[in-house]
């Protein structure tokens, strides 16, 4: 018998593979087994669905950067612990993070607005970590943090579209040569 669990994580996998608007109600019941309508005994709707699997990959991302912060260290250091959190998230949990960063635009307004306020709190991490960097000389002080932020989510967000693990780089290397990619930018 399917759970909860076993629809949201069908849902987030043909999410990723199909997108929100490429997957329907009979496909996911399908994939499970089930008739369409009997999905509606374990979820509202696709939409709920989508909020779900969007709202854990956001929750997998934050977790990451508590952990990496937690840490302490450096600004260097936690800098390297997020860039391997995020890292983590990206091949651990592929499926609600390539929903998260592609079908979030499906949801409501009301529920877009509460993921950009989720990734707005996982950005700030990393924008708190080169502030410090940089007022500490660890970074260079003229590092635009903003800038910079961005530019280093998007480098570890794309990840999902070309890494492998069956590659010719494992994950601790990736992690290396990301975050030395990253400090040759900002000291």
């Amino acid at each position: 018998m399917n759970t909860r669990e076993d629809v949201v994580i069908a849902a987030g996998r043909l999410f990723a593979e199909r997108g929100y608007h490429g997957t329907s109600m009979r496909d996911l019941g399908n994939e499970l087994g089930l008739l369409g309508s009997s999905l509606y005994s374990h979820v509202e709707g696709k939409q709920a669905l989508l909020v779900e699997v969007v709202s854990r990959g956001a929750r997998f991302f934050q977790d990451a950067a508590d952990t990496a912060l937690a840490r302490g260290g450096s600004p260097p250091d936690r800098l390297r612990a997020l860039i391997a959190g995020h890292i983590g998230v990206v091949l651990d949990h592929r499926s609600e993070v390539r929903t998260y960063l592609n079908e979030a635009a499906a949801l409501d307004d009301e529920r877009r607005a509460a993921v950009i306020a989720a990734r707005d709190r996982y950005e700030a991490s990393f924008r708190t970590v080169l502030e410090e960097g940089c007022a500490d000389g660890a970074f260079r002080s003229d590092v635009d943090v903003v800038i910079s932020s961005i530019f280093i989510l998007s480098i570890l967000n794309a990840l999902e579209r070309w890494y492998r693990l069956s590659g010719r780089i494992d994950r601790d290397d990736l992690v290396v040569a990301t975050f030395g990619f990253v400090l040759d930018g900002i000291t």
